[in-house]
């Protein structure tokens, strides 16, 4: 079934894809202690939530 909409822009494909490795890099980054200051769970969060941003872009994709 076809919803009637385009492909996807570049743009959305590139903001999806980025937030998605940005959110897992922000969570490896920080167990191994490479960003400022010690362990966070803020940071562990802060990569959840862009990593969920991503999937969720995804129910919009064509």
């Amino acid at each position: 079934m076809s919803s009637g909409k385009g492909p996807s822009p570049r743009w959305y494909v590139i903001t999806m894809s980025s937030l998605m490795i940005i959110g897992v890099l922000l969570i490896v980054f920080n167990y191994l202690t490479l960003l400022p200051g010690s362990v966070s769970k803020w940071y562990l969060w802060s990569g959840l939530a862009l990593i969920g941003g991503g999937f969720l872009m995804t129910t919009n994709y064509n």
